[in-house]
């Protein structure tokens, strides 16, 4: 699978993030070079994640443990 565009944030735990608007899959490429994808995240959430104070505060209160998820790198 390749990724769509990835776009680099201000984290001290994620690098970049992308996504697949016709899927619904959020993309995101942590520090450590791992890279996971979560299924079904709406739009608006992916752009509240891009524009949000703290990456990794919001991917723990909105997106982990709230959207199905797996690792591919």
């Amino acid at each position: 699978m390749s990724l769509p565009e990835m776009q680099p944030v201000s984290s001290s735990n994620v690098e970049s993030i992308g996504y697949d608007e016709s899927t619904e899959i959020l993309f995101v490429r942590f520090l450590n070079g791992s890279v996971y994808q979560y299924m079904n995240v709406p739009l608006i959430v992916f752009e509240q994640l891009l524009n949000a104070p703290s990456v990794g505060s919001f991917m723990h209160r909105n997106i982990k443990e709230v959207y199905p998820y797996n690792r591919i790198a």
